[in-house]
């Protein structure tokens, strides 16, 4: 059995005991320095192909208040957080629901085409604010239900006692599956033909007494969200979208995460969300953050003239579906099966996390959920109604939920249907009674006027004015994937309304640097309200290497700009603290201390060393210490994960914690501690950031089109490997042999599993140009078999590199 404490060698472990005459390419490896966590190396084993020879190496939110008449002093805010209703939002993208309205309605209905430049937005503005003077809710009936299938086929089950449960028949349907299917070719391909099976199922499924039409179909993986409509209610259906947010490992693997569909309906915008989140009992900040990060990274394009995207909070009403995977806490499983047997499931429920963590607000602020008054939906033994009798024996819990957000929203029923027992989970559903907005025209037309003749008034009397609270803004240090927020308050200090936003600079395209984000970028202010403007630095591997090699800086000047007004500077800085993250491989060799010890011209002049030509030795920056054989930074994230992981038997399926992360970066920069910190999850993420950092991968870009090309033969991939420069031939050797080492010690592990995640990231091309449009997608799966086609050849056999030259 291997120990814990051994060293990760190649050669070792591929060439048993004959070390010392082995022509295999590790065969001149020598050994760490007593007390070093840095690869030893010699002068003449650099390159893999120097000199002809084989060389080895030695071995990383409250709305604010109703607005009942025209008067313009009232104060509201307009940041978004999480919990902000959206009835009464000021901002352009916020009123999505009111673009009609305004646009075609207003033409419609009074008569006159819509206003024209600056007036639009105010416009918007006022009305939405009287929105309650002219709106007559509609009663609309909303069916959501969930159901983790855990990879089971469809069968002949008849889903009718979960869908068409009521005697009066929803207007609208939003129904999730989660473990749709569990196979690797839906995991890493997004792949499945069950997709088609269960939506047929759910078609049967559908209430009998009305008829319907699908509005919206989309699945990541196992999660898979359908959206259905009355037939009737179709026509009104508009500006559709849908969204996709994957938080496994990178934070973009589809095994867990969420799908969601938009629309306005009427004059009410609706969001659906299904999501699977973190599994395990003691995993529940890591449902936390998934949480967060589907709320946060969901986006929909937006179909407004200021093209921001619309977020899950931007909506009116947003119904949250899906295995959340909450446990109970604290309670153990004889003592749960007591209580559930008598009914007391008030008692469990303050063991429950979901509701614990909802109390905490930590998540799913403003979020609502009916009495649960069931059994808890997990676990089962399948095909049963029988707890699980497992080796493991999981304690029964509340995985599977239904929440929303939003007003005018009545919950009618909430109950599990243990009558399908095809999973180990209970499919769950929830009815609402919801108040959709619809326009009383009369009145719509009566309010319209009374606004324009007050803007018409007011407009010939004053100038828009705002004041700023703050017209510098110091982040101070900066970190490598470490945000940090600072606000600035704009609030109108004059008699009319205002229409703010930030403007792009003479010759630049965006409106801030692409490490910096504005939310929002544009707002209208009523007199007397104000907007907190929330301003973020984010340096993340797209950022990095510019920073990190001298050609930007922390530094940038915002346009705040006032329609029919004047312009207001604010300047931006903040100090970059290097990191080896976003440094290139050709700096990395030639770095023998911590990056943060390197004096910061030392470091710009390293991220420009040039990279060594091919059967060249690569030159020392340093004529007091030779280049090493791979960065530092890559062996230690390596050696860790071969001491510590080989055990962990879910390698590169779990996501890294962001905390842990930001931690295995400082120990990287700064070389303390000596092991670095955190789970063995988020160290393998580490390296996975590391690579995806690298200025140039480490098959250079300018190879990726031979690479595609040659995926087919294996003798020529290695052909094509011969043209890389050395050291990044040589790290791809070293990452190479180290995942075959992985693939043979660990069972579960597959090349399967390995090859399209390290292929995406070693393997990248050339950077597309804004004006160039991007492949489509079936030539991006074309693409993406042909580079796990490339990858598995040197998973699978054992590469020598031996030159050609």
């Amino acid at each position: 059995m291997m120990s814990t404490h051994d060293e990760f060698d190649p050669l070792k472990q591929e060439q048993g005991q004959n070390t010392e005459t082995s022509d295999w390419p590790w065969g001149h490896i020598t050994k760490l320095a007593p007390g070093s966590q840095c690869p030893v190396v010699s002068a003449d084993s650099v390159s893999p192909m120097y000199d002809g020879k084989t060389i080895g190496f030695e071995d990383s939110f409250a709305p604010p208040p109703s607005f009942d008449s025209l008067s313009i002093g009232s104060s509201s805010s307009g940041n978004r957080v999480e919990g902000e209703s959206t009835f009464f939002r000021s901002t352009e993208s916020d009123m999505s629901g009111f673009t009609e309205s305004i646009d075609s309605v207003s033409e419609q209905i009074v008569g006159r085409a819509k206003p024209v430049g600056s007036r639009d937005n105010i416009v918007r503005l006022y009305m939405a604010k009287l929105e309650k003077q002219f709106i007559d809710p509609m009663p609309f009936r909303v069916f959501c239900g969930t159901w983790n299938v855990n990879g089971q086929p469809v069968g002949n089950v008849n889903l009718n006692t979960w869908l068409s449960h009521d005697e009066v028949p929803p207007d609208l349907y939003a129904v999730g599956f989660q473990e749709l299917d569990l196979s690797k070719e839906a995991f890493l391909f997004n792949d499945s033909s069950r997709e088609e099976d269960w939506y047929q199922a759910v078609t049967d499924g559908l209430h009998p007494h009305a008829k319907y039409k699908l509005v919206k179909k989309i699945r990541l993986v196992g999660m898979m969200l359908i959206v259905y409509i009355k037939a009737e209610h179709f026509k009104r259906v508009k500006n559709l979208q849908e969204g996709q947010v994957g938080t496994g490992i990178l934070g973009m693997m589809g095994n867990k995460g969420g799908v969601a569909v938009r629309f306005n309906f009427m004059d009410t915008s609706f969001c659906f969300v299904n999501s699977h989140l973190a599994a395990h009992t003691e995993e529940f900040e890591r449902r936390n953050q998934d949480f967060r990060d589907i709320n946060s990274r969901m986006q929909f394009p937006n179909g407004m003239s200021s093209g921001t995207p619309l977020f899950i909070a931007d909506h009116e009403l947003v119904f949250w579906i899906g295995d959340l995977n909450y446990r109970l806490t604290g309670v153990d499983l004889a003592t749960v099966k007591e209580a559930v047997g008598q009914g007391l499931y008030e008692k469990l429920l303050e063991k429950d996390q979901l509701k614990m963590q909802m109390s905490l607000k930590r998540v799913f602020l403003d979020y609502k959920e009916a009495h649960i008054s069931f059994w808890p939906t997990y676990k089962y033994d399948p095909g049963t109604d029988n707890w699980d009798s497992s080796e493991k024996c999981r304690c029964p819990a509340w995985c599977d939920r239904v929440l929303w957000k939003g007003t005018n929203i009545e919950d009618r029923e909430y109950r599990s249907h243990i009558g399908l027992r095809l999973s180990d989970h209970k499919a769950v559903s929830a009815v609402f009674d919801v108040g959709v907005k619809v326009i009383n025209k009369v009145k719509y037309k009566q309010v319209y006027e009374e606004v324009m003749k007050t803007l018409d008034r007011k407009e010939n009397e004053f100038l828009p004015q705002v004041s700023l609270d703050i017209l510098e803004i110091d982040f101070g240090e900066v970190l490598f994937v470490e945000p940090k927020n600072q606000v600035l308050t704009v609030k109108n200090v004059g008699q009319v309304p205002v229409h703010f936003e930030f403007i792009n600079k003479l010759d630049d395209n965006t409106y801030c640097k692409p490490w910096l984000s504005i939310t929002p970028s544009q707002s209208d202010l009523l007199q007397g309200e104000e907007c907190v403007v929330s301003i973020e630095i984010y340096v993340n591997k797209h950022t990095a290497p510019k920073l990190n090699a001298g050609d930007d800086s922390i530094e940038d000047i915002l346009v705040l700009h006032l329609e029919g007004g004047k312009d207001f500077f604010i300047t931006v800085s903040g100090k970059y603290v290097p990191s080896c993250f976003g440094s290139s491989i050709e700096s990395l060799i030639n770095m023998a201390e911590p990056v943060r010890e390197i004096p910061t011209d030392k470091l710009v002049e390293l991220e420009h060393i040039p990279t060594t030509p091919v059967g060249s030795k690569p030159l020392s920056f340093d004529q007091k210490n030779l280049p090493l054989d791979i960065p530092k930074e890559i062996w230690r994230l390596v050696d860790h994960i071969y001491k510590y992981g080989t055990f962990q038997h879910d390698l590169f399926q779990q996501p890294g914690l962001h905390s842990e992360i930001q931690q295995i970066r400082d120990c990287l920069d700064t070389g303390v501690p000596d092991v670095l910190p955190g789970t063995i999850h988020s160290v393998i993420e580490s390296l996975l950031i590391f690579l995806e950092a690298l200025p140039e991968p480490v098959i250079p870009c300018d190879l990726y089109q031979l690479c595609l090309d040659a995926s087919h033969s294996y003798d020529q991939c290695k052909m094509v490997l011969l043209q890389m420069p050395p050291h990044h031939h040589t790290v791809f050797v070293y990452l190479m042999a180290f995942l075959r080492e992985l693939l043979r010690c660990k069972e579960q592990l597959e090349i399967k599993d390995l090859a399209p995640l390290f292929s995406g990231i070693l393997l990248r091309p050339p950077p597309t140009p804004a004006n160039v449009s991007t492949a489509s997608r079936s030539n991006r799966r074309i693409e993406n078999t042909r580079k796990t086609a490339f990858l598995h050849h040197f998973l699978s056999n054992n590469y020598d590199c031996i030159s050609v030259i």
